[in-house]
């Protein structure tokens, strides 16, 4: 059977063709997805055993100068809420969370130049002088070289940086003219070459996604060989040009999770918010499809709901890093234990 070749040569090889990929997310099976999913979990437990790695989301500005059309935080939205947090607000948000066992922080925003790079490397130093055993991780867009490696010099040790799509001509459907795939990917080599544990990533079921386009994200993760990756579903906001798109599925979500895990074996690999957004239990699914992270939120309860890059995300409830034995408790009954390690990518 031809979906069993090309999961095996998954399995073994960590390849396959871009036709043999086309094909088989065109022909996918509840039976073809069982598989797919079984192999890629146990490649995931081979690396990392039973182990799931939290990270303490800390959402710190929902401003940004972009204008991206599917996103809540877009400039051009006059709806949104803004607000940013200083550093004496970060710094509670890493201390609750070091005590709830977190051992990574992950400092999220939109591209907000209030932030200067005095400001955020003072907020790394400290951080980073505070919690020696922790990991810093930046998810702040695009930046000149010069200002990652002066984040990299104060102590930020990993950087997440999506590339959405890794076609151009998707890309240029999704953004405005003054952004381009080329810059995005410039970017992410840079983060590479200055030594950040870098991640990737693509949106599932964006607007006018091609089964093409996805196959060229899936080769494009394997050729850069990222330390992580982020691949969630797309959800509208009501808020965007894509308000009344179609939102990504879980199903094709999970699918292709499973092929990044046997492609790229010890990668990172987050079970999204987007994923538990628009399935009630897709960390969990998501996990079972060989994900090995989840990304709980330390941002304060005040601002949680101001940061909408789509709607209906999950801001309260399992999502709050005050459930944090909730999330024990549901990653236990899969099987899976969550642990206060800081997960490093392992060469």
């Amino acid at each position: 059977m031809r979906a069993i070749d090309i999961i095996d040569s998954l399995y073994k090889k960590q390849e396959a063709s871009r036709e043999d990929l086309l094909w088989l997310i065109e022909n996918r099976s509840t039976d073809i997805s069982q598989a797919l999913f079984e192999r890629a979990a146990a490649v995931a437990r081979a690396h990392f055993g039973n182990k799931i790695y939290v990270r303490g989301l800390i959402e710190m500005t929902n401003y940004c100068r972009n204008d991206c059309y599917y996103c809540g935080i877009r400039r051009s939205n006059a709806a949104a809420q803004r607000y940013r947090l200083t550093e004496e607000d970060i710094m509670q948000c890493c201390e609750a969370g070091y005590g709830l066992g977190f051992r990574t922080f992950v400092l999220q925003g939109g591209e907000d130049m209030y932030y200067t790079d005095d400001m955020m490397a003072e907020i790394i130093s400290a951080i980073r002088t505070k919690y020696p055993d922790c990991a810093i991780t930046l998810s702040l867009g695009e930046k000149t070289r010069e200002s990652y490696q002066r984040l990299y010099d104060a102590g930020a040790n990993r950087y997440l940086l999506r590339h959405e799509t890794a076609t151009p001509e998707h890309y240029a459907k999704l953004h405005p003219a003054e952004l381009s795939l080329a810059s995005r990917i410039e970017c992410l080599r840079s983060l590479k070459e200055i030594g950040y544990q870098v991640g990737c990533g693509s949106m599932v079921g964006s607007p006018y996604q091609t089964l093409d386009n996805i196959v060229s994200d899936l080769l494009f993760i394997k050729s850069f060989a990222p330390q992580m990756v982020g691949m969630g579903p797309f959800i509208p906001h009501h808020d965007t040009p894509f308000a009344h798109e179609k939102a990504g599925t879980a199903e094709l979500t999970l699918f292709l999770l499973a092929i990044v895990r046997l492609m790229n074996p010890k990668v990172l690999l987050p079970a999204t918010t987007a994923l538990g957004t628009i399935e009630d239990n897709g960390r969990e699914l998501g996990v079972l499809a060989g994900c090995n992270v989840v990304m709980p939120n330390l941002s304060p309860l005040s601002v949680r709901k101001k940061y909408m890059l789509y709607d209906n995300k999950i801001s309260t409830g399992d999502e709050a890093a005050e459930a944090r034995a909730s999330l024990e408790k549901r990653m236990r009954a899969i099987g899976y234990e969550v642990v206060t390690e800081r997960g490093d990518y392992q060469d």
